[in-house]
């Protein structure tokens, strides 16, 4: 069957329009990167993204609801970058290595700009609920990844099998984030570095424990 003229248009329109929110977001999500959710406007968003009042009001009704999107956006980056790594995690040395590539990436900017989701929670925490618990989901899918890896690492015997894997993913995930704060402060990655470091050791000391009482 042959679309219409006018089917066809509601199908291009749908498709510029979904192209045009995403710039909206992609362009938001950059400057609250650098500036924060308060040096950010609506207007920087709109000279930024070289878009109009009107384009961004028809996809968000105020600044909030452009918020939350960002935080799935900037999430969902996040959340897939970190799988891709600790999906590989399987022993120690492939936990230094996802150590080594997260450092190394924090250190292009000298930690500046520290974790895009803790610097989210920081400033939306206590003014919006919705965007809060978007980005509670969001640390708890990281920590389950962390989980994952460090229960492959006891599965592997590298730690000890009574060892209780939540409170060590959440450990994992509190280092990285106060690392990122550290860093960010410091304008220097070593003191991330020490914190993921410290996390690590205590993995390594929890099995020379187990191994010198078995």
């Amino acid at each position: 069957m042959t679309e219409s003229p006018q089917t066809t248009t509601e199908k291009r329109l749908t498709a510029r329009g979904a192209k045009t929110r995403s710039r909206i977001v992609a362009t938001a999500a950059d400057l609250i990167r650098v500036r924060g959710i308060g040096g950010t406007t609506l207007d920087d968003v709109v000279a930024a993204g070289n878009v109009s009042k009107s384009q961004l009001y028809r996809h968000f009704e105020d600044k909030s609801a452009l918020v939350r999107a960002v935080v799935d956006v900037a999430g969902e980056r996040t959340i897939d970058e970190q799988r891709e790594h600790l999906s590989r995690v399987k022993t120690f040395a492939g936990l230094r290595r996802w150590r080594d590539a997260l450092i190394k990436n924090a250190a292009l900017e000298q930690g500046r700009y520290g974790c895009t989701l803790g610097s989210l929670a920081n400033e939306v925490s206590e003014n919006d609920s919705r965007a809060r618990e978007q980005l509670r989901d969001l640390f708890d899918t990281w920590t389950e990844l962390f989980e994952g890896a460090l229960q492959r690492l006891q599965d592997g015997g590298q730690i000890p099998p009574d060892a209780d894997i939540r409170p060590l993913a959440t450990g994992f995930v509190a280092a990285v984030q106060g690392g990122y704060l550290l860093a960010q402060t410091a304008r220097d990655v070593e003191p991330m570095a020490a914190a993921i470091d410290m996390s690590i050791a205590h993995l390594r000391l929890l099995n020379e424990r187990h191994a010198a009482t078995s």
